[in-house]
């Protein structure tokens, strides 16, 4: 296994039981409190998406077969940190509900007959508005996490294109290479065939020649 990749999966593993750690303390608190422990959870969900995207592109990068068993592996710790996400926004949720609460409570104590419907729908409207604007960053880191990944993807498949291609070029070249050698072996039979040719032939005229002068002075 890669060790760049081990050294990935150690520091996520730390920062996993961390922070579900702080998700079980926030789970116990409220108030600012509560607040202050889920922004550090949420800054640790952020240094845990970044080791995601590291050992994605650490697993990508292998052979084959350490590769789908390292993509695996990933899946498992993208499903955990899911996990994570939605304990926080369920956190966050319960926090912001009990914020609301608070408001109303004070308002009505400290003025019970000013507080109407109409405020506090106000009041409910503007915490759907909130929890939905969260709903939505979270949707576009997602998206944009998913976009980086396709984007790895292709950028690996043509790499690999690539690679084929240098491969099949080097063989055409070495083909070439070979068609000049054999072109040149068979020209130089060519050429020898020709002179055996006419040393044949120069051989048969003196031999033609000596059998008439021989025939000659033997009919003299």
């Amino acid at each position: 296994m890669s060790e760049v990749f081990e050294g990935y999966e150690r520091k996520y593993c730390e920062l996993s039981a961390g922070l579900s750690k702080k998700c079980t303390s926030a789970s116990l608190l409220d108030g600012e409190q509560k607040k202050q422990k889920l922004s550090e959870i949420n800054v640790g969900l952020v240094e845990a998406e970044s080791l995601i995207r590291k050992m994605d592109l650490e697993a990508r990068s292998l052979q084959p077969n350490m590769k789908a068993v390292l993509l695996a592996k990933l899946r498992e710790y993208k499903s955990d940190l899911n996990n994570l996400k939605s304990e926080v926004k369920r956190l966050s949720s319960t926090n912001l509900n009990q914020a609301a609460r608070d408001e109303l409570l004070e308002s009505g104590m400290a003025d019970a007959a000013a507080v109407s419907a109409d405020q506090k729908a106000r009041l409910f409207m503007s915490t759907e508005r909130l929890n939905k604007t969260s709903d939505r960053v979270r949707d576009s880191r997602r998206t944009m996490l998913e976009t980086e990944e396709l984007g790895v993807s292709i950028l690996q498949d043509l790499n690999q294109q690539r690679q084929s291609l240098l491969h099949a070029h080097g063989t055409l070249h070495g083909v070439d290479d070979n068609i000049g050698r054999s072109k040149k072996i068979l020209t130089n039979m060519s050429r020898r065939m020709s002179r055996n040719k006419w040393i044949i032939g120069s051989i048969v005229a003196v031999l033609v020649l000596a059998i008439i002068l021989i025939l000659y002075f033997k009919l003299k």
